[in-house]
């Protein structure tokens, strides 16, 4: 059965089982891959896209739940020419170690930004607490987060005006 997505902006024709997990669609079908595979049940977070500005769980999320929903990956936050304020932000601090983690990180932090630019260190944590990471860099990460915040919110970057590519 063929199904519509919307992915960073561009409409994918699908032909797939309507169960099929979103995680799978996305690496093996549009080659996108920043989100990972880690649990596979939803614990662990590395599998983060949004899904109209919520950060969802991919890997648990069937395709037949986001026919004609925008749905945005960590590639659609910026390129390597020119990375998004979650992405830039994550490079200057250093957040990432082994990098696994990040990109579902990232997005739990786009989704939290796009609503609250200046979110308190409790929002970022309750943000976070379906991300899981083995590293240690959760400091840098949080100082990651509240950087891009600043920069969101000095450039009046807001749910309904923000840049996502």
């Amino acid at each position: 059965m063929a199904i519509s997505l919307k992915v960073n902006g561009a409409t994918h024709q699908i032909d797939a089982d309507p169960a099929t997990p979103l995680l799978y669609v996305l690496r093996n079908d549009l080659s996108l891959n920043g989100a990972k595979f880690g649990c596979g049940l939803g614990q662990c977070g590395s599998c983060m896209v949004m899904v109209e500005g919520e950060a969802v769980l991919s890997c648990v999320t069937p395709i037949m739940l986001l026919e004609g929903r925008e749905i945005t990956t960590v590639e659609g936050l910026g390129t390597i020419e020119e990375p998004g304020p979650v992405q830039e932000a994550f490079i200057e601090m250093q957040a990432a170690q082994c990098g696994y983690c990040i990109p579902g990180m990232m997005m739990s932090a786009q989704a939290l930004l796009q609503k609250n630019p200046a979110p308190s260190e409790e929002d970022i944590r309750n943000a976070l607490s379906t991300n899981l990471c083995r590293c240690g860099t959760h400091m840098r990460i949080l100082a990651a987060i509240r950087r891009a915040g600043e920069v969101m919110q000095s450039a009046g970057m807001t749910s309904t005006n923000r840049r996502t590519g």
